[in-house]
């Protein structure tokens, strides 16, 4: 019991002194450019968001493929364009959140990286979501560069 304490104390107090946890950002252009939800005809784009403040001080590695494209932070969100078909985006974090979608050419697919409280750390868990949603949810974060 004294070592969960500890334990969680020393975790409260690296947050504390961290503040919010930082990745590299896109300019306020391409933000701008993404946030317009224009349409490739022979690809399809992903947004993938997290517009929550809580876990504000943890980054979250996604991956597409079994490759990563970047961290997400509180508010951000990423921006891939992929070829049609089906793709697998991973979420690490306390847990593995897997999320298998298959994207049609001319479409956009919104992806929510909901954060959940873990045992030690952050978990999270990741939503295929309808347009009206994903698109009012992105216009709310900035694009991860």
């Amino acid at each position: 019991m004294i070592k969960k304490l500890i334990l969680a104390a020393t975790l409260l107090t690296s947050v504390v002194l961290t503040g919010c946890a930082s990745v590299p950002m896109a300019s306020p252009e391409m933000d701008t450019q993404a946030k317009q939800f224009t349409t490739v005809p022979d690809k399809a784009k992903i947004y993938i968001y997290r517009d929550e403040n809580m876990g504000a001080a943890v980054k979250m590695p996604v991956l597409l493929n079994g490759m990563s494209v970047g961290d997400t932070v509180a508010k951000s969100y990423i921006l891939r364009e992929v070829e049609p078909g089906e793709h697998t985006i991973l979420s690490k974090t306390e847990n593995d959140a897997e999320l298998t979608l298959t994207a049609s050419a001319g479409n956009n697919y919104y992806v929510w990286q909901e954060v959940k409280m873990g045992t030690f750390a952050a978990r999270s868990k990741l939503h295929l979501v309808d347009e009206a949603k994903g698109q009012k949810s992105v216009k709310a974060c900035k694009l991860v560069k």
